[in-house]
C-alpha cells in the first residue's frame, strides 16, 4: 500500500534566515520574523541565526579554505557556514548603514569565501533591508554586494528584496505595511 504524500511536505523547504542587526527591537530583525513566519505558515522548515552574541572574526585572505573546504579560524562562522550550505533557501536580513549592508553581514559573507568550492543546496536567496532614508535607490548597494556573493554560485539566485525606509530608531516599523510583505515574500518562498 503506497503512503500519501503530503502536497505540502514534498515541497517543504529549509530556510535559513540569516539577521545581521546587532541593536535589540532591530527592525531588519523584524522583517525577518514576519518572512519566517510566512514560510513557516506554508509548512517550510525554517532557522534563525543572529548575528548577536556570535564570534565571527574578519577573514585573513590565506586562502587555505580553498584547498581545506572549510576556514582555518575556529569560531562561529563554521557553523553558520554548514547550516547555509544545506539550506535550500538563505534571508539575509540587515539595517543599511552609509548605504550599505551591515559591517558583520559583509564579515560573514567573507568568511564564507570557503564554501566556494564545496557542494552547496541552496537555490534562491532573499534580502531584506531598512534605513532611515526612504529614497528606492538606498538598498542599491548593499544589493549589489548580495548579489557579488550570489554570482559566485551559478546554481542560485537573488530570488527577492524588500526594503523598508523611514524607520530609524527601535521597532520603529511596527505596523508598516512592509511587514505584510515580509510575510507575503515568506509564504512564497
Amino acid at each position: 500500500m503506497k503512503k500519501k504524500i503530503n502536497p505540502k511536505q514534498d515541497n517543504m523547504k529549509k530556510v535559513i534566515v540569516i539577521s545581521t542587526s546587532l541593536r535589540a527591537g532591530s527592525n531588519s530583525d523584524m522583517l525577518a520574523d514576519k518572512f519566517m513566519e510566512g514560510a513557516l505558515q506554508t509548512g517550510h522548515e525554517v532557522e534563525k541565526i543572529s548575528l548577536t552574541g556570535k564570534d565571527i572574526r574578519f577573514c585573513r585572505g590565506c586562502l587555505a579554505c580553498q584547498k581545506l573546504g572549510k576556514c582555518v579560524i575556529h569560531d562561529d562562522a563554521d557553523t553558520i557556514m554548514q547550516k547555509v550550505l544545506h539550506a535550500d533557501v538563505i534571508v539575509w536580513a540587515t539595517p543599511i548603514y552609509y548605504f550599505e549592508m551591515s559591517g558583520q553581514m559583509k564579515v560573514l559573507i567573507d568568511r564564507m569565501n570557503a564554501m566556494y568550492t564545496l557542494d552547496y543546496q541552496f537555490r534562491d536567496v532573499y534580502m531584506l533591508t531598512v534605513a532611515a532614508e526612504e529614497e528606492p535607490e538606498v538598498p542599491q548597494r548593499a544589493e549589489a554586494g548580495l548579489t557579488g556573493w550570489i554570482d559566485c554560485f551559478p546554481k542560485s539566485r537573488l530570488a527577492g528584496t524588500l526594503f523598508c525606509g523611514g524607520v530609524a530608531d527601535p521597532r520603529a516599523i511596527s505596523g508598516h505595511s512592509k511587514l505584510n510583505e515580509a510575510y507575503e515574500m515568506g509564504l512564497h518562498c
